[in-house]
């Protein structure tokens, strides 16, 4: 018929609308070759997403790992530091007005405290010389050691000042080792009218609170691993620093209780209880 169009002739001049969705991305890129960049980014972005990811948590488990030997390696220096504890010799207040005499309560009290000091100067000194030389496996031990000695040092001053001040803790001799521990964790006084019994100073919150100043300690002694020497007189400088403000703080809590020698049976000169009350037997 003239001026009529085939059906197929019409179907072949509309290919848009029956081809497949291959020819029209094919249209597209050739059409905007820009966009495909951007979705080369996109995916390339994704990617980098995922190893970040994963990084982050490997990084994630590795801190958990280290967190765990950090705990584990500060309770193993708590734990030293209470073992020590009971063996450490603490002189009564007749033993000290022996060896002092002429002096009262405050000048015996100074003579102690600058004792002490000098005694962790020496750790520190002696810590940081071994540190000569970087040797990295060796420095938490290192750490461990001069925390351990600083320990012992300053756990005898602060037993011996409340033998100074007449406040000696009650009980056999650990559980007075126990109460001063927790003083030395604590950086005060202990309350004799409100002792720290053994199973409770011996329980968690003790080895919590020993644990938090082993920390402190440990960040706080981190300069005197300073190689080639310079770790030795910092070492020293900073253990005598802190000594002598931990005896402050101690000191000025024991004043507010202090009983006056006078006050103690025989005058302040009756010593520690029988040989029964020594390492060992309680």
């Amino acid at each position: 018929m003239a001026g009529s169009t085939p059906f197929r002739k019409r179907r072949s001049r509309q290919p848009e609308l029956t081809n497949g969705p291959a020819e029209g991305v094919a249209r597209q890129d050739a059409a905007a070759p820009g966009e495909a960049g951007a979705v080369g980014e996109a995916v390339d972005a994704s990617v980098e997403r995922g190893r970040t990811a994963s990084l982050a948590a490997a990084v994630g488990r590795g801190a958990k790992k280290g967190g765990r030997g950090a705990r584990a390696g500060l309770t193993a220096v708590a734990e030293r530091i209470i073992a020590n504890a009971p063996r450490i010799p603490v002189r009564d207040l007749a033993t000290l007005r022996e060896q002092f005499p002429g002096l009262g309560p405050e000048q015996l009290a100074d003579k102690l405290v600058a004792g002490a000091a000098n005694g962790t100067s020496t750790v520190g000194a002696g810590v940081g010389a071994a540190a000569m030389l970087p040797v990295p496996p060796a420095m938490p031990a290192e750490l461990a050691t001069e925390i351990v000695g600083v320990a012992a040092v300053e756990f005898k001053l602060i037993a011996e000042l409340h033998e100074v001040y007449g406040l000696r803790a009650p009980g056999t001799t650990r559980q007075r080792a126990t109460a001063y521990l927790a003083a030395w964790a604590e950086e005060r006084g202990i309350d004799v009218t409100s002792p720290t019994t053994l199973n409770a100073a011996l329980g968690g919150q003790l080895r919590r609170e020993l644990r938090q100043q082993v920390l402190k300690r440990t960040f706080r002694n981190l300069p005197n691993l300073t190689p080639f020497m310079i770790g030795a007189a910092v070492g020293a400088a900073m253990n005598r620093r802190d000594t002598k403000k931990l005896a402050q703080k101690v000191r000025k809590d024991l004043r507010t209780k202090q009983v006056p020698w006078d006050a103690l049976p025989d005058g302040g000169r009756t010593g520690l209880p029988p040989a029964q009350e020594h390492p060992g037997a309680g």
